[in-house]
């Protein structure tokens, strides 16, 4: 088994491999984070509010989902600070109580952070993108922000992932039009819709509308095959619901396609 560390980013969403994750970084310890992450490539902004920091070199963390009702911490600018370290307990684990990894779901995704832009305020546009899973083996809150040990996981296709994709595939165009017409919205059709089998499992893992306990369970599947059985049973029973619920919240899926980068 080998592992390495990394910095973690918890977030109360899930992020899949090859999806875009845009940040707001406001926190101090996610400052620290992205600074640190500044500092280890070469083209480093010497000011912030410059222009935005683009590198070649990965500059990477892990994205991992909070459970359910495990972040009770407030937050704000600049936490933590000598004010709010004192009485609130900010720290790089504020909010996730005595053993952090608890407050975590056990698998999350390595993220690159392509552009890094430093704002006057001190505070960070982050631009990053999905790129391999990984399962938490311990986590360190003795530095300025968490890390994690972290093992990187296989990605198995499966028997009959190939499939299983053309299949999803359709169902998904199902699901979009009946999520267009709940709103009497026109669908987007502008990039063609991909046929590999695991960039079809997570495109589409991130694109439905489905609540994190869902996505987490979309992104810890055993292998892609598992990964859409579990979609295309999910596609049906939400395109059956749509169906006999027109009035359903309008979603960017409706209005915009969605792609990989």
């Amino acid at each position: 088994m080998t592992t390495v560390r990394l910095p973690l980013f918890p977030l109360n969403s899930v992020l899949f491999p090859g999806l875009v994750l845009p940040l707001n970084v406001f926190e101090e310890r996610y400052r620290a984070m992205m600074r640190d992450l500044l500092k280890a490539s070469p083209d480093d902004p010497s000011e912030p509010d410059t222009e935005p920091s683009t590198s070649e070199e990965p500059r990477q963390f892990v994205v991992v989902a909070i459970r359910d009702g495990h972040e009770v911490a407030p937050s704000a600018p600049g936490m933590p600070d000598e004010v709010t370290t004192k009485e609130a307990g900010a720290g790089p684990a504020a909010g996730f109580g005595d053993a952090p990894i608890a407050s975590f779901h056990a698998v999350g995704c390595i993220a690159d952070a392509a552009t890094i832009r430093e704002r006057a305020d001190g505070s960070f546009e982050v631009l990053a993108t999905g790129t391999r899973r990984v399962k938490l083996h311990s986590v360190d809150a003795s530095g300025p922000y968490l890390t994690a040990e972290v093992e990187e996981l296989d990605e198995e296709d499966g028997e009959e992932a190939g499939a299983l994709a053309e299949g999803v595939l359709r169902a998904f165009r199902s699901y979009q039009k009946r999520l267009a017409g709940a709103r009497e919205r026109s669908l987007t059709t502008g990039a063609e819709l991909p046929d590999e089998p695991s960039v079809v499992s997570y495109l589409v893992a991130a694109a439905a509308v489905l609540d994190v306990p869902t996505k987490q369970q979309l992104l810890q599947a055993e292998d892609v095959a598992s990964r859409l059985r579990e979609e295309l049973t999910l596609l049906r029973a939400e395109t059956a619901i749509i169906r006999h619920l027109p009035s359903l919240p309008a979603t960017e899926l409706t209005r915009q396609s969605t792609s990989l980068n």
